[in-house]
């Protein structure tokens, strides 16, 4: 049976920075290495579809665990799937449920599954592998992801490494109940940050066999130089002839990193968040449009960037429209970063094509530096204490 997602590699190291096309199963292929946009229920905030071809976007990710809630799969069956639903033409993606599951601080893991309250009503609800994968199916992305345990940083080695085991588990009953021929499947590589239980995951999920692969179990406050560390103990291990993707990550210097490691698809919210929240990337580094000194500046957020925003607006309007709390900075605001990091990713794909990613990543390390200081999240595994200054709630990526 032909691959559901075959990767073709163009350029670049098969183990380090590579250029690359991901070919679905419904025609489309996606340039890599790509950034994912979220719109965790079935929207990207504050954007319109009108707005999203614009950005140059590629994939759209949106989540099992919120959608199967509100408003629920049959729902987006009914109306021909999750993008017709969405009215984009883009692909799509979803994420099985567990990273937002995991997070919740009052849950019962089961060898069957998590039963947990959904945080917005309280309603009692059990989710499993096979769930996962029926609300899935029935939601009609072009990719699924297997249901795995997303371990919380600051995990104790026991824990873990039961945890390692049961994922594996779960993943084989996520692969045995998938039956859509059409929606590639992606495994998740767990393993919390011991080397050895990273390298047992890598064998153990790919000998399962999935479309694609995913190192999960990151972007929970380990801080970059963690991150980077985990990445160096797993992806020698991961096989180089499929799609790699690392899950929930989207800094500009995380990115770079990733991609110098191998990774060929990245998501997060904060494109998104950090523009409902002001701060807009430009080639010069992240600004933020609510400080004084954007009051009177009539140049558009990046003189470089050719983004409806960009080519329309100033910051001093942008800062006006932020300081009164008018929902159109957002809108202006997030369609900006979004080209802005479709752009960003282009760039750094190009440069591997031409041979110049060295000097892309000294830039990028130049211009967006970050702390790389780890900060824990809610999400701690029974029995263990919660780290301190741990945010709580469930994070959506």
């Amino acid at each position: 049976m032909p691959a559901a997602a075959p990767f073709k590699l163009l350029a670049g190291n098969p183990a380090g920075a590579r250029a690359g096309e991901l070919s679905l199963a419904r025609g489309h292929v996606v340039r890599t290495p790509a950034f994912m946009p979220v719109g965790t229920q079935g929207a990207i905030r504050t954007l319109s579809p009108l707005h999203l071809e614009g950005t140059g976007s590629q994939i759209v990710l949106a989540n099992t665990y919120h959608l199967s809630q509100r408003p629920g799969e049959e729902i987006v069956k009914k109306a021909g799937g999750l993008a017709r639903f969405m009215a984009i033409p883009n692909p799509t993606l979803t994420d099985s449920g567990g990273f937002q599951v995991f997070s919740l601080e009052n849950k019962e893991i089961s060898e069957e599954g998590v039963r947990f309250r959904y945080e917005v009503d309280g309603q009692s609800t059990f989710l499993s592998p096979e769930r996962s994968m029926q609300i899935q199916q029935d939601l009609g992305a072009d990719i699924a992801m297997v249901f795995d345990e997303c371990l919380p940083f600051g995990s104790d080695r026991a824990y873990a490494e039961a945890s390692v085991e049961r994922t594996t588990r779960w993943e084989r009953r996520s692969r045995a109940a998938h039956v859509r021929d059409d929606q590639a499947l992606f495994g998740i590589i767990q393993g919390g940050f011991w080397a050895d239980l990273r390298r047992r995951s890598a064998a153990q999920i790919q000998d399962i066999g999935f479309d694609g692969l995913a190192i999960g179990g990151l972007s929970v406050g380990e801080g970059h130089t963690n991150m980077c560390e985990v990445l160096d103990w797993t992806l020698p291990h991961v096989r180089t002839d499929q799609v790699r993707y690392l899950m929930g990550v989207g800094r500009p210097l995380d990115l770079v990193e990733g991609v110098a490691r191998g990774v060929d698809l990245f998501d997060c919210v904060i494109a998104t968040r950090h523009a409902r929240g002001a701060a807009l990337y430009t080639n010069r580094g992240r600004i933020r449009l609510t400080d004084a000194r954007f009051r009177r500046d009539m140049f558009p957020v990046d003189t470089s960037c050719g983004c409806y925003t960009c080519k329309n607006f100033s910051r001093a309007y942008l800062h006006h429209l932020f300081k009164v709390g008018e929902v159109l900075s957002a809108t202006l605001g997030t369609l900006h970063n979004l080209h802005w990091f479709a752009t960003f990713m282009n760039t750094m794909r190009q440069s591997i094509l031409d041979g110049t990613f060295e000097t892309f990543r000294a830039w990028v390390h130049e211009v967006y530096p970050e702390d790389t200081t780890p900060k824990p999240v809610a999400g701690v595994v029974p029995g263990a204490p919660k780290p301190s200054g741990a945010r709580k709630g469930p994070r959506r990526r």
